[in-house]
């Protein structure tokens, strides 16, 4: 409902048009009525109204100087005049102070009608406009996070306006002064893989929230500055020093602690490791762009100076090669293993890979594109020799078409990474070359055997050891111990040392803790669980029934 409010120094005046003509047909309530100019005054101070009716003259002060006073507190309050003077100076004051509409006494109510639902019409179309404007800025304040990341993006990627970029900043309320000096850093999450496999969209999301939580609260408490998620995995802070600061130049200490406390946060909280990259300094918000290439590029090294770093832009300085030139590794680098493969050399194919990896490391400028691309052909070699050795696929996931190997390799961040998943899969391959050369997968078996049973007081014998002594991967070294023997490697070890312990458990002279550690366990309680399941009874029944 609109508030009227009624003023005329004639009080049937004011008692008819409250009584004869119906307000509340058109939205309307009678809020107050007066009977001068100073009154009104009085009853706007206390309430405002939409809408103002007023007799022109009055004794004190009249419709006109009212007008002016209640437009000057209150533009938006509509005022409609109502004299019985025909007087066309007043009318002209009356409009020079923006009076809605003029009606002269007499009162025709048709006439009326027809003023009021004008000014009705304009009040809705004021509130309507109003509710708009409300609603953006309810929605702009909403969307104010969303307009700040995006402004940032724009800075590290170099769509920055041109023009007024300092009226953005203000508006968005981003202090990013003109004059102060930046540096970028780039957190680039390592082993993506991992990170994402075991967890859920919504895990995800909370991970990156809470990456971006410590980032900024680290970033408020060294420096100054933003931090923002660029993709997923890849986060970005803007930070500065102030312009004016005397301590200025203690700014890049600050940066170097800001960025070891985010690694150590990281690893300590959310269980993470990160690699860092930090920009050159530049003195302003238009550089950010080239500070953040910079960033980008130095964390993009960890390819082979490795992962959970904190790299700068100085830390790779120097040159690359002599004469600034050199030449990719050729195929006869990749063939040279190839022999070796033939030979089923275990000990030739690590010095070959060692060659390889060692003049990728030296080839910075490649990059890790071109180590994954060396890496497959690698592989793709080395199943076109299997297939014409005519050498069965074994258990392995080595054994992978080669559009997976690639999806595996896509996956590694590091030179470190790459070659552990290539001479698993080399290794493999030199397997299964081997045992197809001899025929003797019994004689594997064997020495599988006699690695355990020499070996079973060791508590760390594992079978990956047992892989290296015998030149086989652990899971190709499982598929062949299974396929022979109907058990696992894990199952004959435990067989072997079950055994060892029903024989010491007949001597009274061995304690029961000294047994355990003989035979490989440190946790008598987990040896108990095992004998009984393998034996049916607990190490003390059988002491008892055979001592």
């Amino acid at each position: 409902m609109y508030k009227l409010l009624i003023v005329d120094d004639e009080p049937t005046v004011r008692a008819g048009l409250r009584a004869y003509f119906d307000w509340s047909s058109f939205g309307i309530e009678v809020m107050d009525e007066a009977d001068d100019g100073d009154a009104a005054l009085e009853i706007v101070g206390r309430e405002t109204p939409d809408l103002v009716l007023t007799d022109v003259r009055m004794p004190n002060l009249d419709g006109i100087a009212l007008s002016r006073e209640i437009s000057a507190r209150h533009p938006g309050t509509k005022i409609v005049f109502v004299s019985g003077h025909d007087d066309a100076d007043y009318l002209k004051s009356a409009l020079k102070v923006s009076a809605v509409d003029y009606i002269f006494k007499p009162v025709n109510l048709e006439e009326l009608s027809a003023v009021i639902r004008r000014v009705v019409a304009d009040l809705d179309a004021e509130r309507a406009e109003r509710r708009r404007k409300e609603d953006l800025e309810v929605k702009l304040k909403e969307g104010m996070p969303l307009l700040r990341e995006k402004l940032l993006l724009s800075l590290v990627e170099g769509g920055a306006p041109k023009h007024g970029l300092g009226e953005r900043l203000d508006f968005l309320g981003l202090r990013l002064p003109a004059d102060a000096p930046y540096w970028v850093a780039v957190l680039s999450v390592d082993d993506m893989a991992g990170v994402l496999a075991s967890r859920t969209e919504t895990d995800r999301q909370l991970l990156w929230y809470a990456v971006l939580n410590i980032a900024q609260e680290l970033i408020d408490r060294h420096l100054a500055g933003y931090a923002f998620e660029r993709r997923a995995g890849e986060f970005v802070g803007i930070l500065r020093a102030e312009p004016d600061d005397e301590y200025a130049s203690d700014a890049a200490e600050a940066l170097f602690a800001f960025a070891g406390d985010v690694r150590g946060n990281l690893e300590r909280w959310l269980k993470i490791g990160v690699t860092i990259g930090i920009s050159e300094r530049v003195t302003s918000p238009y550089a950010l762009a080239q500070a953040y290439g910079q960033a980008r590029e130095a964390a993009d090294h960890k390819w082979y100076l490795g992962k959970n770093r904190i790299i700068t832009m100085d830390s790779l300085r120097g040159p690359e090669t002599e004469a600034g030139g050199y030449e990719r590794s050729g195929s006869a680098d990749h063939e040279g293993l190839i022999p070796a493969l033939k030979a089923a050399d275990a000990d030739k194919l690590r010095a070959g890979l060692d060659r390889i990896f060692a003049d990728l490391a030296r080839r910075r400028r490649d990059g890790l594109k071109y180590g994954r691309n060396v890496c497959l052909q690698i592989a793709l070699a080395v199943d076109q020799l299997l297939l014409e050795l005519n050498v069965p696929a074994g258990g392995s996931d080595a054994d992978a078409p080669a559009s997976g190997l690639w999806e595996a390799l896509f996956e590694q961040e590091t030179l470190g990474d790459l070659r552990r998943l290539l001479e698993s899969r080399l290794l493999d391959a030199c397997g299964r070359i081997r045992e197809k050369r001899t025929g003797k997968t019994a004689n594997v078996v064997e020495r599988v055997r006699a690695i355990i049973d020499r070996g079973y007081a060791n508590g760390g014998l594992t079978v990956a050891e047992i892989g290296r002594e015998v030149y086989l991967t652990p899971t190709y070294v499982s598929l062949l111990f299974k396929q022979e023997t109907g058990q696992t490697v894990n199952e004959y070890l435990t067989q072997v040392r079950v055994e060892k312990a029903k024989e010491l458990l007949r001597d009274p002279q061995y304690k029961f803790y000294d047994i355990c550690h003989a035979i490989g366990y440190t946790d008598p309680s987990y040896f108990t669980k095992l004998f009984k399941k393998a034996t049916g009874v607990t190490p003390s029944a059988y002491r008892e029934a055979h001592a």
